[in-house]
């Protein structure tokens, strides 16, 4: 598994309220799910039938646009980015996979172009992204359930809003659930330059925490070191001066931290547990390296160091929507004071989405990759 998105099991009520399956009757065979499109409805959307390396098995595809019911939302997607839980899940090796034919995306915005007679959270010319996971956001246009929608200011930029349902969110509740941190504490993370990490660094400045950020060395180390600064963070280090005697100098001015994001695992993920302050935590949301975490005996002896997992999708089911709405609203107003920027981004039009998936598979990437509608 790569780093952190979302993802929940596909019931067939889930189905319905996506307009993939017909409201009553017997379930259609998968293929009826993607059947051609009239002229007069014609939808665009990246659809993959099969797992597999993503750049063979998605194709664009044609599909039908249900009629718009009571409370459905008919919304023109506008721009979805290509997140590696996307990948993950196209390849087979995630931890909750869609039935197939699934159309590809978890994350995106769109504008609502009509509602039905029993919708009232919702108008034409709102932008709204997914509030619950495997809507299938990859696709030009499509009808909605309204409750699996939430609505956000259209006066915040594109990609912040585009990319705001799963990072950010991440970021926050990582940073607000497992320590109880104040205003001069530092948090360490790696993969700092993921979407996450990015979030991470600049809700954390926001908070008055101060952040520890370790990258791969790269070519241009000093480049992607000053963009991460602008955004806030204090420290940047590489994987390997992670692991030299020097590190001491960095707590000379800053406290040891009481949490750690880990995205990759394996020595990395070793490395930021030992140094961790005592009784502190460190909080896994992926496994970029694909290798386990390790720790020692002695650290979780003579440390009591504590070791946990978040995934955003389980704290939706364990919290209430309102709660989600609540979170996202918070993000919002961190955008709208200049605290939170979405990654860099790179804006793709949709029918070049060979490029952009081959492009988001690459290392050392610096630019998420958008899909434009």
């Amino acid at each position: 598994m790569w780093v952190c998105a979302l993802w929940e099991a596909r019931t067939p009520a889930l189905l319905r309220r996506r307009r993939l399956l017909p409201a009553r009757g017997p379930r259609p065979p998968a293929a009826a799910s993607f059947s051609a499109s009239a002229e007069g409805s014609r939808v665009r959307a990246l659809v993959y039938g099969h797992h597999g390396h993503p750049t063979k098995v998605v194709e664009l595809k044609n599909l039908e646009l249900a009629a718009v019911g009571g409370s459905d939302v008919h919304v023109k997607m506008l721009a979805a980015p290509i997140n590696p839980s996307d990948i993950n899940m196209i390849q087979g090796n995630y931890g909750l996979l869609p039935p197939l034919p699934a159309v590809g995306g978890n994350e995106g915005v769109g504008q609502v172009v009509a509602v039905g007679s029993n919708v009232s959270g919702v108008k034409p010319g709102d932008w709204v992204i997914p509030a619950t996971a495997g809507l299938g956001t990859w696709r030009t246009e499509a009808v909605f359930s309204e409750e699996t929608l939430i609505s956000v200011p259209s006066n915040i930029p594109l990609q912040s809003a585009a990319t705001l349902g799963v990072n950010p969110c991440t970021a926050y509740r990582m940073l607000k659930d497992f320590e109880q941190l104040q205003p001069g504490d530092s948090v360490i993370q790696n993969a700092s330059n993921s979407g996450v990490g990015q979030a991470v660094i600049q809700i954390a400045a926001a908070l008055g925490l101060r952040t520890i950020n370790v990258v791969r060395d790269r070519p241009d180390l000093q480049k992607l070191s000053d963009r991460l600064k602008k955004l806030g963070a204090e420290q940047v280090v590489t994987e390997e001066e992670l692991r030299t005697h020097e590190m001491k100098n960095v707590f000379k001015d800053m406290p040891q931290p009481r949490l750690a994001l880990n995205c990759v695992g394996g020595k990395s993920s070793t490395e930021l547990l030992r140094h961790l302050a005592p009784g502190g935590t460190m909080v896994t949301y992926g496994g970029m390296a694909k290798q386990p975490v390790i720790a020692s005996v002695s650290q979780l002896i003579f440390k009591d160091l504590k070791l946990r997992g978040f995934w955003l999708s389980q704290w939706k089911k364990d919290h209430s929507p309102d709660q989600f709405k609540e979170l996202i609203l918070t993000l919002c107003d961190l955008i709208h004071r200049g605290q939170l920027t979405a990654p860099a981004c790179s804006e793709v039009p949709l029918q070049d989405y060979q490029c952009a998936l081959e492009t988001s598979m690459q290392p050392f990437l610096s630019s998420k990759q958008i899909l434009t509608m």
